[in-house]
Formats: structure tokens, C-alpha cells, sequence
């Protein structure tokens, strides 16, 4: 394991070394392509301009993904329990990932506003999908012995599905909250985009609009420091619940 992190960490070395020296050795202009070590201290010296916009979007992120928790896991619940909702909702689950982000963005500021509310509603609308499809499929996944004892034992839907169902979709559940952590920044940037007043990806547009392009790069690498450390610590719970495993 850490022989791997070590080849990780010398191919992205290697990578942004390759960047530094092409762009001086081309002499590419700073409003085009900075090099990395610019980058980097652009992230560290501009912290007191990006740290209150990284934290609208964290917040933004955090009560998507609880928005999300809220909706999936019972949602996936009742669609295990009653096949026929599931063959009833799952065009619409779909069809809400069919859509591209990019055109929901503008009618739910519109709707909504220019607000956190309409940049927490995009996150959780991407996130949502991935973990109620994952624990739906933990839950199908069940051994058919393991649940027919159940059964023999006289235990009711929900006790077997406290017991057993629910233990057995645990790593299909944080599986699916690895893919939606990871993919929730894009909701909250999107909606950003499209109208805000605050955030990371509102920090991008106004410095893009002014060549500053160092600075887009700056709010990017804090963008996956956030991603980075979401995925850390759903592993990390992951971990600690799942002792079984």
C-alpha cells in the first residue's frame, strides 16, 4: 500500500514538473496556463479570499448530501419493499440523471433564487441517484437463504429488514456515498455558474471575466482538496461501521 502511494505521488510530481518546465520553456503566459508553483502560492497566500467561498460551498455540498441521506435511504427502502414502486419510479430516477445538469441549473435559480437554496437542491439532485441505486441493489443482493431463515424463524419484513437487509446493503450504501461525494462538488459549482453571489464557482467566473486564471486554477484545487476529504472520511466511516467487513 505504500509502495503504491509512492508511484502515485512520484507520477504526480513527475506530471507537474513536465507542466513547470513546458510553460517557462515556452514562456506561456500566466493569463493562459500559470505554472504550478504560482498556483500554489496563489492558494496559500489568497486563503482569506478563498476560504469564505470554499465554506458557502462546503455548506452548500453538506446539506445536499443530507438533503440526499434523507430522500435515498428511504426511497430505496420502500422500492425494495414494494416492487411495483420501483417499477413505477424508476423512469423518473432516471430520467433525473438523463437530464443535463446544465439545464436544470437555470430553472431552479429562477425558481428558487440566487440563493444557497437552488445550489443545495443541484447537489443533492446529483448525488441522490447514485446511493438509492446502490442500496437498492445491496439490498436485492441479499443471499435468498439468508432471508428465507428469516422467515422460517417468523421474523417480519422489517425485522429482517433491520437485521439482515439493512447490514447486508452497508457496503452498496457507502459505495454509492463514495460516487456521490465525490461528483457532489459539480451540482454546487454548476448552480454557482448559472447565479451567485458567494462560492467557489462564482469566485471562478468573476476571476476568469478577469484573466486571472491562477486564481480559477486556485478555487479548483480547493475544489478537490474538498472532494479528497469528503471521500477520506465516507472511508473512514466506512471503516468504522462496517468492522465486518
Amino acid at each position: 500500500m505504500k509502495y503504491t502511494r509512492l508511484v502515485s505521488l512520484g507520477i504526480f510530481l513527475i506530471i507537474l514538473g513536465i507542466w513547470e518546465a513546458a510553460c517557462r520553456s515556452f514562456e506561456v503566459p500566466d493569463f493562459i496556463l500559470p505554472v504550478p508553483s504560482e498556483i500554489v502560492m496563489i492558494t496559500i497566500t489568497k486563503w482569506s479570499v478563498l476560504l469564505p467561498h470554499a465554506g458557502i460551498t462546503a455548506l452548500e455540498i453538506l446539506l445536499g448530501i443530507g438533503i440526499s441521506l434523507l430522500i435515498s435511504v428511504p426511497l430505496a427502502t420502500i422500492m425494495f419493499a414494494r416492487p411495483s414502486v420501483e417499477q413505477a419510479l424508476s423512469p423518473f430516477l432516471v430520467a433525473s440523471q438523463a437530464v443535463p445538469v446544465f439545464a436544470l441549473a437555470p430553472l431552479l435559480v429562477v425558481w428558487l433564487g440566487y440563493g444557497i437554496a437552488s445550489k443545495v437542491l443541484m447537489a443533492a439532485i446529483i448525488i441522490f441517484f447514485p446511493i438509492t441505486v446502490s442500496l437498492l441493489e445491496g439490498y436485492k443482493n441479499c443471499e435468498y437463504e439468508y432471508a428465507m431463515f428469516f422467515r422460517l424463524m417468523g421474523a417480519g419484513f422489517w425485522k429482517t429488514l433491520r437485521l439482515l437487509y439493512w447490514p447486508w446493503a452497508l457496503p452498496y450504501f457507502f459505495a454509492g456515498l463514495k460516487v456521490g461525494v465525490s461528483v457532489a462538488t459539480i451540482g454546487a459549482v454548476i448552480g454557482e455558474w448559472v447565479g451567485a453571489q458567494k462560492g467557489l464557482g462564482y469566485l471562478m467566473i468573476q476571476s476568469n471575466a478577469r484573466l486571472r486564471v491562477d486564481m480559477v486554477f486556485a478555487a479548483i484545487l480547493w475544489l478537490s482538496a474538498m472532494g479528497l476529504c469528503m471521500w477520506a472520511f465516507v472511508g473512514f466511516m466506512e471503516r468504522r461501521v462496517i468492522r465486518w467487513k
